[in-house]
């Protein structure tokens, strides 16, 4: 008995919707880029108003100043943050996770991921606001000495 083959469009999964990744590496060291994401960075990519102490911890809520809220799901130091994600007057949540590695000494790979979105339309804004964001984080990265 031959399987069946389903077709999923790019970005479509079986399990959790649509998803849509942006990756840079930037020619910064990964403690830095750690410190900025999760710091004096986090309004470039999550939105102002949320702070991550070093206590962070699943089940933290947030909510940014223009009310998306969520909640941490995973808080993995210099490796990766795992995030509940409700902009408002949205009618549905999203998954984020922010990771990053160290590809070579002094360059670190950071990656934006979202999954959960219900079409390719979503995945479609999603994947200019998160170039977008990568674009801030890099530039603002970039404007600091190393």
């Amino acid at each position: 008995m031959a399987a069946s083959l389903v077709h999923m469009a790019v970005g479509q999964t079986k399990d959790v919707g649509w998803n849509i990744g942006v990756s840079k590496t930037l020619d910064h060291p990964l403690d830095r880029v750690w410190e900025f994401v999760v710091g004096p960075g986090l309004p470039l990519w999550l939105g102002e108003g949320v702070a991550f102490g070093p206590d962070a911890a699943p089940g933290d809520p947030y909510e940014t100043a223009d009310g998306t809220v969520g909640e941490l799901r995973g808080f993995r130091p210099a490796d990766r943050i795992r995030l509940t994600h409700l902009v408002r007057g949205a009618d549905h949540e999203t998954t984020v996770q922010v990771a990053m590695r160290a590809p070579a000494p002094g360059r670190t790979m950071l990656r934006f991921h979202e999954e959960r979105m219900l079409d390719a339309a979503e995945r479609e804004a999603q994947r200019v606001h998160w170039q977008a964001a990568m674009e801030r984080v890099a530039a603002a990265l970039d404007g600091h000495p190393s």
